[in-house]
């Protein structure tokens, strides 16, 4: 049985799965480089304690990869959707912290935008606008 790599020429389709290899290469940079991923997030790692770094690596890292990585591979427009959920709810974290935290960074405020578009991307396929 020969399986082959597929690669969606429809537009929507292809922006979705644009947003889930985004979301691979971010769980990359998080699994492989977690402190460029803290620094570039303005967290800092208390010295002699790398439970942080644990937790990057895993829930940070390690899940993004995963769910990107099933939504390519799967190519499936309900895994699109979890991607597309995965980062509404991400987005919605951040402006609840922007909200409660008194956390509106540029760096959240860039954040942000790149996770509404990562919602945005598979679920506008997902519902049919694109």
């Amino acid at each position: 049985m020969e399986m082959e790599f597929y690669i969606p020429t429809e537009t929507g389709e292809f922006l979705a799965f644009c947003a889930a290899g985004a979301a691979m290469l971010i769980g990359l940079v998080m699994l492989f480089a977690p402190r460029l991923a803290f620094r570039a997030a303005g967290i800092g790692i208390a010295e002699g304690r790398r439970g942080g770094l644990a937790e990057v690596r895993s829930t940070m890292g390690g899940m993004h990869v995963g769910l990107g990585l099933g939504a390519i591979l799967l190519a499936q427009p309900m895994v699109y959707l979890a991607v597309g959920a995965a980062f509404a709810l991400a987005a919605f974290g951040r402006i609840l912290s922007m909200m409660s935290d008194n956390g509106a960074t540029l760096f959240n405020w860039a954040a942000l935008v790149v996770q509404a578009a990562l919602a945005i991307l598979p679920l506008a396929y997902v519902f049919g606008f694109i």
